[in-house]
């Protein structure tokens, strides 16, 4: 089709999973608890760590920021498209996928910062310990987190100003199941060149620069619990990491399979379930995996939790 000036009547369909009626209450009931767990999981996370002073310490308080990152990641994408499936319509407005492209790649780019910074709370805190404290003021803190929030934001804003230049045909159809970026630029028509060097450039950049910096503090981490001499020290100082350490794998792990499956298939269909993996799947788990590894967590969920009751 000629793409002429229709962008602001451009219709888009997102085709989602599967077209098969029969599957749709299944991929509906599936998707609803999984979001529903998400939402519950993490703010249960926040209220607890919020409510105990006790938690109101660095690392606590970038995974409450982190825990806000996934519920408001997961929110961007699950109710269009349970909704959609509701209704039986597959049409999301212009306005409406440029928003939901925008709010993904804001808070898929803050929670990888917000792990990059947990990282480095855990490096200061075992190669560091006795100037913990002041390395990891209140001031400090806040201005990572807002550092940040502000990368992020700005990431978001270029990516979603480039799209905007972009031409779309009439009728769009999105093999996802919600606007993904890498999906839309190669569904434009014009030309996407620029589109594509901003996106890879900004892939690598925001990417793999805190990678880099995870598996820095991490190699750091190692070589301080190796120069520990007891068993019982070395146990100890690692326990403080393992929660975060299997974070940062299930995101990357999962991030990463996505990428390799869909340059393996070809096909935009699964790679939409595979991204499941990263939009869903691991915000779901995070409190539950911070949560079990962690007696301070479950110390004050058992506290909040008597506290709500009585309150009852």
């Amino acid at each position: 089709m000629d793409p002429g000036n229709n962008t602001g009547m451009s219709k888009f369909l997102l085709l989602g999973f599967s077209e098969d009626p029969e599957l749709q209450p299944l991929i509906f009931g599936l998707f609803l608890s999984m979001y529903l767990i998400t939402l519950f999981g993490n703010l249960l996370l926040i209220l607890a760590v919020s409510s105990d002073s006790h938690l109101h310490t660095p690392m606590y308080f970038f995974l409450v920021n982190l825990s806000f990152a996934d519920t408001c990641f997961t929110s961007t994408t699950i109710p269009k498209m349970l909704r959609n499936i509701q209704t039986q319509s597959k049409v999301i407005t212009y306005e409406g996928c440029l928003s939901q492209m925008f709010f993904f790649i804001f808070f898929s780019g803050l929670d990888v910062f917000l792990l990059t910074v947990m990282a480095y709370d855990r490096f200061v805190a075992i190669c560091h310990p006795l100037q913990y404290l002041v390395i990891m003021n209140p001031w400090l803190c806040g201005l990572l987190v807002l550092v940040t929030w502000g990368i992020s934001f700005l990431h978001s804003l270029l990516e979603t100003l480039m799209l905007l230049q972009l031409s779309f045909c009439i009728e769009v159809e999105i093999p996802h199941f919600f606007c993904e970026l890498n999906q839309m630029i190669q569904l434009a028509c014009s030309d996407t060149f620029l589109n594509n060097m901003v996106m890879y450039f900004s892939a690598m950049l925001l990417g793999g620069a805190p990678l880099a910096g995870i598996l820095y503090s991490y190699g750091k981490i190692v070589s301080s619990i190796s120069g520990i001499s007891s068993a019982q020290g070395k146990y100890k100082a690692f326990s403080t990491c393992t929660s975060h350490l299997s974070v940062v794998s299930l995101f990357y792990c999962t991030s990463l399979g996505v990428y390799l499956s869909s340059a393996a298939t070809q096909s935009s269909h699964s790679g939409a379930v595979a991204s499941v993996m990263y939009t869903v799947v691991t915000p779901m788990l995070n409190p539950f995996i911070y949560s079990l590894r962690n007696k301070d967590i479950k110390r004050a969920l058992i506290r909040f939790s008597g506290m709500a009751a009585l309150k009852g």
